[in-house]
């Protein structure tokens, strides 16, 4: 089974269309791989589903700005579980 970060590179690389070498961890959802509302919203749902978590709009909203910063909120949200 893939880890926590191989999952999420692979969902973001399956909602933009692009190989997952393509996805840096430092790359910025919106700028660097094209994220708009809706993908955040479709990004949410992906991760939701995938680690059974609740991830509010907010912390989608104004903490995840880099690929990194979606990978250490899910990280620390399983720690916890």
């Amino acid at each position: 089974m893939a880890n926590v970060k191989e999952r999420i590179f692979e969902i973001i690389a399956n909602q933009i269309g692009r190989p997952v070498e393509e996805i840096g961890i430092e790359a910025v959802l919106n700028e660097d791989l094209g994220f708009d509302q809706l993908d955040m919203i479709e990004l949410q749902m992906a991760l939701e589903e995938e680690f059974q978590l609740a991830i509010p709009d907010e912390i989608l909203e104004q903490k995840f700005i880099e690929v990194n910063d979606v990978v250490q909120y899910v990280e620390e949200k399983l720690a916890k579980k």
